[in-house]
């Protein structure tokens, strides 16, 4: 009876330590103490959305064809030199789909030119903004005068609405973040750009519960966060409830930017602006920047150097002969590496302390 007994204890405390170590492997959402001890380690981030300027869109920046690498370097480079930190960048699913091998080794060598810059990317899997539909092989010519009117959703629409076919969009996910899970290089993963825009709205929140599903199978040792965006109370109490570090996009002034911050710091939990910066709607570096600083908010602005995004033009304004802009909405470079406004960079090179 008692050999029974140490028996029975004994499967019952590896049951119970196999419960214990799934939960210290962190299956879940970080504590806000586990967030904060990470955020506390890390610089005032401070950096940009990227897509170099040759490439229109996440697949031509992706694809064996066009991965370019000297024109990475040189734009990293120049982000370097305003004391940037950080880039959000963007991946796709179909890049990977079509050469997985090849695609995480793309990433590796991105890893290695942003990681001779002293740069850290926050990478994006799913993203529901612009074209609805994306092919692989030549990207299309840049749309004149239209802002981003080459990028393309991840998935495409045909795959959102079709989750008999998010089978290849988990193994996309989990292949992906089991091979940087512990890449010290990667400053965190932002699982899904915007979701419910284009008109999905709650369409997109089955892949996103999801995504983040998937992830937490995984648990890379960076943080994931996925950005509230817009005021839709299912999507944002699913995402600030979810995130291990709060992300969120603002282009609005800097009341609404000094707003969102003192609402969002209630969570207890590090924030990140990934997206900000439109000229033309108030939301500018010398007004915001100064504000992120203030509250060591992460500051990541839309646009690093003009190039085929066209991002240079406003969101519903576009100017159809191609000429430029009297204001430019994002971006801070041009192609030769003139900045857009000396003052600007000059600016952004003193509040960095570069």
């Amino acid at each position: 009876m008692a050999a029974i007994s140490k028996k029975l204890f004994g499967i019952c405390f590896l049951l119970l330590l196999t419960v214990v170590l799934r939960a210290q492997s962190g299956s879940q959402q970080w504590t806000a103490e586990k967030a904060n001890r990470w955020y506390a380690a890390q610089p005032w981030l401070v950096g940009a959305n990227f897509l170099p300027s040759t490439a229109i869109n996440q697949l031509e920046m992706w694809q064996e064809a066009s991965f370019d690498t000297a024109t990475i370097a040189r734009e990293l480079g120049w982000a370097a030199g305003l004391g940037m930190n950080v880039m959000r960048v963007y991946l796709h699913d179909l890049a990977w789909k079509a050469d997985p091998a090849g695609f995480k080794n793309r990433m590796d060598r991105f890893l290695q030119i942003a990681s001779s810059k002293k740069i850290r990317p926050l990478f994006v899997f799913f993203d529901d903004c612009w074209n609805p539909d994306a092919t692989i092989g030549t990207q299309p010519a840049p749309r004149p005068g239209i802002h981003n009117s080459g990028w393309v959703r991840s998935p495409a629409m045909g795959v959102h609405n079709d989750s008999t076919q998010w089978g290849y969009l988990k193994e996309y996910v989990t292949d992906v973040l089991t091979r940087f899970a512990n890449d010290s290089r990667i400053l965190m993963w932002d699982l899904y750009n915007e979701p419910g825009n284009s008109g999905y709205n709650l369409s997109s929140l089955p892949l996103l519960e999801k995504i983040f599903s998937w992830a937490w199978a995984v648990r890379p040792s960076q943080p994931l966060t996925c950005g509230t965006w817009y005021d839709n109370k299912a999507f944002n109490d699913f995402q600030l409830g979810h995130s291990d570090v709060i992300t969120f996009h603002n282009y609005n002034d800097a009341a609404s930017l000094e707003k969102e911050i003192a609402d969002k710091k209630k969570l207890g939990r590090p924030l990140i602006c990934t997206e900000y910066m439109a000229r033309t709607r108030g939301s500018r570096f010398q007004t915001h920047l100064p504000i992120f600083k203030k509250y060591k908010v992460g500051a990541i602005n839309w646009g690093l150097v003009a190039g085929k995004s066209n991002t240079i033009y406003q969101w519903d304004t576009p100017i159809p002969d191609g000429s430029e802009p009297a204001v430019w909405f994002h971006d801070i470079f041009r192609k030769d590496g003139t900045p857009y406004d000396k003052a600007e960079t000059e600016f952004i090179r003193t509040v960095t302390g570069r």
